[in-house]
């Protein structure tokens, strides 16, 4: 591997951990009105981002910064609205209408997913061994998420979240190269927050809002300034790095990180087949990553997270997102 490689290996590790980790977490917030909450949550993390573009102007990439083109707005709606507000309403859905394991083994097939759409949207032949290591780390993370029970809505809905998280990283793969992950961040994060305003409103959960408790003000701060700005960051600048195909296998490590860190959190061992998956996964990462050929550009046209996402046995609250 060369050094643009090994460093976007270790961006997309490190997002995905962020991420991965922070599913767990986010059980001490399922009590406060979830859309609201996302609303605030990327609201503070766009507001972080702009300050941080005005601070240090040259994180952002280009300068002078440059204005998204008109396809390139319609882009980042599309990676607000699928990789954050739509992907958090159908994650929701699912876990009503089926066991969270069931969510999470569906929509850890997401690195498959992101072998097969990456190379076929450019009009190139899928990568035999990346589609293999992603297959691997798919069968792994069913392995940690187990078996559940799930209605026909349930499974819906669950396959439209698996959409919306390889969308999401198709979709940003696009606009990376000319606006930067600072700027694409920023702006999905800024576009996310009318979207839920709206979906709040709509299901009446708007009615509802209150002032967080002590606990739930610090989870939705850390999700707003790690799991948003910093995980959000680390993927996009390792997803340009790498290409979606490579950067996707790596979504297989948050079914891991989330069975850690819940096992740290209600102190529990994790069971021998969870454990199996961890390998499994592992296995998969080390054969895509060792081998097969360079990382093609990002698509021209694409069909936007943060994050595969849904946890082992926990239900989470979104990402990219």
């Amino acid at each position: 591997m060369n050094r643009d490689s090994l460093a976007g290996a270790a961006l997309c590790s490190f997002g995905m951990m962020i991420l991965g980790g922070s599913v767990s977490l986010s059980r001490l917030v399922l009590d406060y009105p979830i859309l609201t909450g996302q609303a605030l949550r990327y609201a503070l993390a766009a507001a972080l981002l702009a300050a941080l573009l005005r601070l240090f102007p040259r994180l952002g990439g280009m300068t002078p910064a440059p204005r998204p083109t008109g396809r390139e707005s319609a882009l980042l709606a599309a990676v607000a609205l699928m990789g954050l507000a739509l992907f958090n309403t159908l994650l929701l859905t699912a876990l009503d209408h089926a066991d969270a394991a069931v969510v999470g083994t569906v929509v850890g097939a997401a690195p498959l997913g992101l072998a097969l759409a990456g190379p076929l949207l450019r009009g190139a032949r899928p990568a035999a061994r990346l589609v293999i290591a992603a297959g691997i780390v798919a069968v792994g993370t069913a392995l940690v998420h187990g078996a559940g029970a799930a209605d026909g809505v349930g499974l819906a809905a669950a396959l439209g979240t698996l959409v919306c998280e390889v969308s999401f990283s198709l979709l940003a793969a696009a606009v990376l190269p000319r606006l930067g992950a600072v700027r694409v961040s920023a702006y999905s994060c800024a576009l996310a927050v009318p979207m839920l305003v709206v979906a709040a409103l709509a299901t009446g959960e708007w009615a509802r809002l209150r002032m967080p408790t002590a606990t739930e003000a610090l989870i939705l701060l850390y999700l707003a300034v790690m799991m948003t700005v910093v995980a959000f960051l680390a993927w996009f600048t390792g997803l340009r790095l790498l290409g979606v195909e490579r950067a996707g296998m790596f979504t297989g490590l948050v079914p891991a990180a989330t069975l850690a860190v819940a096992a740290l959190q209600d102190q529990t061992l994790p069971g021998l087949t969870q454990t199996v998956g961890v390998l499994v996964v592992a296995a998969g990462l080390l054969w895509g990553a060792t081998g097969g050929r360079a990382p093609a550009p990002a698509p021209s046209l694409v069909p936007p997270t943060g994050p595969a996402r849904p946890p082992a046995r926990v239900p989470a609250i979104g990402p990219s997102s």
